[in-house]
């Protein structure tokens, strides 16, 4: 393996999912300007959008996001084929 490839500045940081507030510590190089303390012990915060947490693959449970009616759309133009 070639040698300087890989950052020297792992740290602890806590990245935490949005949608249901599930938090965990991992190692990164990441560079946050948030921070939070858990325990007494102040570490830098990611934010996540969506995690294995939340995610309706690993939880079984799908979302339907509706953006602009796409989805009326859809089923208006497409929906009743399968009724004939």
């Amino acid at each position: 393996m070639k040698k300087g490839l890989h950052p020297e500045n792992y740290r602890q940081v806590v990245f935490k999912d949005m949608s249901n507030e599930n938090m965990f510590i991992s190692r990164s190089t990441i560079h946050t300007k948030e921070t939070i303390e858990i325990e007494g012990v102040a570490y830098p915060l990611v934010k996540l959008e969506i995690s294995n947490t939340s995610h309706p693959f690993y939880t079984g449970k799908a979302k339907l996001v509706d953006t602009a009616g796409r989805v009326d759309k859809f089923m208006s133009r497409y929906g009743n084929r399968n009724r004939k």
